[in-house]
């Protein structure tokens, strides 16, 4: 035994036991699975809405970047108030929270949770409660690495 449960009474201890053998035992690899595979396709879906752009607007790769953050925002914003992304969300786990497409869920969901409390109060007020700390951490990271790129420039590093 470990010296964790040698500090446990008999009961306590008979209890971790019956918590043990009654836990639900995650499948660890289909869930990753999951979120890989999940997370792949909505980047795919991602490459071919640039290629898109790229094709049908004369963006350069470089350019296109920008209109195909906002469309896959809107996507997710989209497929959040009909209630589909939340399924998406479900099966594939951080599959779906970690590309662009999760802080677009992220600001709708605020959104509409706090409808009820009228516009300007409940979904304006709201909407940035989760997404303000990932803007506000976004810009102060570019602004401590451009300064750090400055920096650098200034000594002839790059």
């Amino acid at each position: 035994m470990s010296s964790k449960n040698k500090k446990l009474t008999p009961a306590q201890q008979d209890y971790q036991e019956v918590q043990k053998q009654r836990e639900i035992k995650r499948p660890l690899l289909t869930n990753c699975l999951k979120a890989f595979l999940t997370g792949g396709l909505i980047c795919l879906i991602g490459q071919v809405i640039q290629n898109f752009y790229i094709h049908n607007f004369n963006f350069t790769e470089q350019t296109a970047g920008n209109p195909t953050v906002g469309t896959l925002i809107f996507i997710s914003m989209l497929l959040t108030g009909f209630g589909v992304y939340d399924r998406i969300a479900q099966f594939s786990g951080a599959g779906s929270a970690v590309p662009v497409t999760g802080f677009g869920n992220a600001v709708i969901s605020a959104a509409i949770e706090h409808r009820t409390e009228g516009f300007v109060l409940g979904v304006g007020g709201n909407m940035f409660k989760l997404a303000g700390s990932v803007i506000l951490f976004g810009v102060f990271s570019a602004f401590v690495v451009s300064i750090i790129k400055t920096i650098l420039i200034m000594w002839g590093g790059l």
